[in-house]
């Protein structure tokens, strides 16, 4: 599992989130981390639709395959499940600052992410496995 957690603080000029660039390096990051190819299964937010990123997909389809959700199907999307751990696990936190919030939630991520049974399990809810 590979993520990247972004703040926002409202700042003149500031994105509110990642873009298509931060999302391409990710890609490019986990790849040479795994050393092999990757799939990904994508919802349908306007981002992951972008023209320059279609074209880098296009352009590494030897590594890259990308399986596009149907629009509207939070049933089939195994982040939904992924991110209802971290909900669960910060859900009564009072946090002080933005900083806290990140830091629970790159920690609750973290956490996850050296529990592939946790992952497994939102795999599995919506009918993927992860075989080896």
């Amino acid at each position: 599992m590979f993520y990247s957690v972004r703040e926002y603080r409202g700042r003149k000029g500031e994105p509110k989130g990642i873009g298509w660039r931060d999302l391409r390096d990710l890609l490019v990051r986990a790849h040479i981390q795994l050393g092999g190819p990757i799939v990904l299964v994508w919802d349908n937010l306007r981002m992951h639709l972008v023209e320059p990123l279609r074209e880098f997909i296009a352009d590494h389809a030897d590594w890259l395959t990308v399986f596009q959700l149907p629009s509207y199907s939070p049933d089939l999307n195994p982040q939904e499940g992924l991110w209802s751990l971290v909900k669960r696990d910060i859900g009564n936190l009072a946090a002080a600052d933005l900083g806290q919030i990140t830091r629970a939630v790159k920690r609750r991520l973290k956490q996850i992410q050296y529990h592939p049974e946790l992952v497994d399990g939102c795999l599995a809810g919506i009918d993927l496995i992860m075989d080896g």
